[in-house]
């Protein structure tokens, strides 16, 4: 059996969202710049794509900038505020210690622009408080920036509360939504953000595509100079075939997404409750305030990367919290704000689960996971000094 259990990090592209992005390209080939009737048909198709986003969401249609995907919206949300904010002599910015790399290696280039960074930490459940982000907010604060859905332990962030504060305080409120769209309900009405970003491919639609939503008024500048594009905020001719398809993917997702949720989230209980059985392990996040198809462990004595090959050959694609760079495994950022040591960060393990997935491939999960951890364990020195009494157990 062969399990596909990283939906958090792509999802295969819908029979739908697929047909439809074909069929764009072959129909409407045309450039949505050009006043000939090929181009003025492409263009009807493009602002129809832009009106459905926008419906979906609970935005205006000429609220919707369409990106290449998820960071490049954070990005220009996040430097746009930063742009205004100098403007008013305002350069602290308010995040937290969790978000995706997206928005932490933007706000790192804006710090050595002379701007001030706070990055909120978490609790032990993976939630920041509410009440350290409104004590975070001053007269300089020209941005704050809460994602949604954390994308490595899937818990979900007090958004509503947060963007009340900030809306009180005038500050501008951004939220990285990549993880939650197409996931769970998503309004940016109810949200009260003023940016939101979104990719297509963690919903079932096509790489290299997303949006921006920015409120009326929410100051935005381009990033991407060259072209009238977009009414002038993203350069570069729309990538219409993977627009419609995004729409589609969208409109399934949403449509299906009561009676996804429900069957995904019973997966995600099974999971979890089977994998709690492992000696020494721990769940990340909060069990309760998470996304549907999110279950993300730690277990002691294991190293990620050779528990992900190890899982690999018995079918199951999977992820870690940690990120492999330059032949080092470094601990998750995410893992290690909510006080996860190094040793035990390590040992991290991200199923990601989706309407396509069956509880028969669960029950699979929860005998290849236990199988694999204690093989690794078999052969890990630090298992053995754990077993030995050299070191102490954390889990």
């Amino acid at each position: 059996m062969r399990v596909y259990a990283d939906h958090a990090a792509t999802t295969k592209m819908r029979a739908s969202a697929l047909k439809a992005y074909t069929d764009a390209a072959n129909e409407f080939y045309g450039n949505p710049s050009s006043l000939h009737s090929e181009g003025q048909r492409a263009k009807e198709v493009l602002e129809d794509c832009r009106a459905r986003i926008a419906a979906l969401l609970g935005a205006n249609a000429n609220e919707i900038v369409f990106t290449s995907g998820g960071s490049e919206a954070d990005n220009q949300a996040l430097l746009s505020a930063a742009k205004w904010g100098a403007l008013k002599g305002k350069k602290r910015i308010v995040s937290t210690a969790i978000e995706h790399h997206a928005v932490l290696h933007t706000l790192k280039k804006l710090e050595k622009e002379g701007y001030e960074v706070v990055l909120l930490p978490v609790g032990a459940d993976g939630i920041v408080k509410v009440a350290d982000a409104e004590n975070a907010i001053d007269d300089n604060t020209c941005l704050v920036s809460v994602m949604l859905a954390n994308n490595e332990i899937g818990t979900i962030q007090p958004v509503e509360e947060i963007s009340k504060i900030c809306l009180a305080k005038k500050v501008p409120f951004h939220t990285d939504a990549v993880q939650a769209v197409g996931h769970m309900p998503v309004n940016v009405q109810a949200l009260g953000c003023d940016y939101l970003a979104l990719s297509a491919h963690k919903f079932g639609g096509p790489r290299g595509v997303g949006a921006l939503y920015a409120r009326r008024g929410a100051p935005l500048y381009p990033l991407i100079e060259g072209g009238a594009q977009e009414k002038g905020k993203r350069a570069g001719t729309e990538n219409l075939p993977a627009i419609v398809a995004m729409t589609v993917a969208l409109e399934e997702a949403i449509a299906e997404l009561p009676e996804v949720t429900k069957r995904v989230s019973a997966m995600r209980d099974r999971l979890i409750e089977g994998l709690e059985k492992v000696p020494h392990c721990a769940l990340n996040g909060d069990r309760v305030h998470r996304l549907a198809g999110n279950v993300s462990f730690c277990f002691e004595g294991v190293e990620g990367e050779s528990l992900l090959l190890y899982l690999d050959d018995m079918g199951v694609s999977a992820s870690s919290g940690s990120a492999c760079t330059s032949g080092s495994l470094d601990p998750s950022h995410v893992l290690l704000a909510i006080g996860r040591v190094h040793d035990v960060a390590h040992g991290s393990l991200r199923l990601t689960l989706d309407g396509t997935n069956t509880m028969e491939e669960v029950e699979y999960l929860l005998s290849a996971v236990p199988a694999v951890v204690e093989k690794v364990r078999s052969f890990s020195p630090v298992w053995r000094d754990l077993q030995e009494g050299k070191r102490s157990f954390i889990l």
